[in-house]
């Protein structure tokens, strides 16, 4: 987390903008920026998504560089990477070229993982169960998901995931538009 700080700051310094500027274009508030900067607050995927957007990079800018120039992802080169404090595990899917529609990845939530209240955004989103048994709530609806199963629905629709079990909730992810 503490290099996702530093280049959070490093670029917004290098740009010229103030954290008003940066909550401006973001909708987060100054005094989260602020504390998110000095390493003293948690950040979501999310609201990273936002900061990199307004700072115009992709989102990956802030992890360890890695990047795929083939369409081929072997097994061996899938990186897990995770934001520290998280109960999630990301590994991406997907080549890296110009034009890509949607994002493919395995994601893992630890047993009691619960995503807030829940947020919308543009897009869709398709979710395949390799391992263990979810609550995914899209709107006032919760679906259980069990291995086997899938889930796809526009995400503009506010929606949450819950892993009630003791045991990892893995899935195969894939959401438009890219984020990485």
């Amino acid at each position: 987390m503490e290099i996702i700080c530093k280049r959070i700051k490093d670029l917004r310094t290098s740009k010229n903008l103030t954290l008003k500027e940066l909550s401006d274009k973001t909708g987060l508030s100054v005094s989260f920026l602020s504390q998110v900067e000095r390493g003293s607050s948690s950040l979501a995927i999310t609201s990273l998504k936002k900061i990199a957007d307004a700072l115009e990079v992709p989102i990956n800018y802030f992890f360890e560089s890695y990047e795929n120039l083939s369409f081929l992802v072997k097994h061996e080169e899938q990186k897990p990477y995770h934001i520290e404090g998280s109960k999630i595990e990301y590994v991406n899917l997907s080549g890296k070229f110009s034009g890509r529609s949607f994002e493919p990845m395995i994601v893992t939530y630890k047993k009691g993982y619960m995503k807030g209240d829940g947020f919308s955004h543009p897009g869709e989103e398709f979710f395949y169960i390799l391992e263990g048994t979810g609550i995914v709530t899209i709107g006032e609806v919760e679906f259980i998901v069990k291995e086997g199963d899938s889930i796809h629905f526009p995400s503009n629709i506010k929606h949450k995931i819950y892993n009630p079990e003791e045991k990892e909730l893995k899935m195969i992810s894939v959401i438009t538009p890219t984020i990485y």
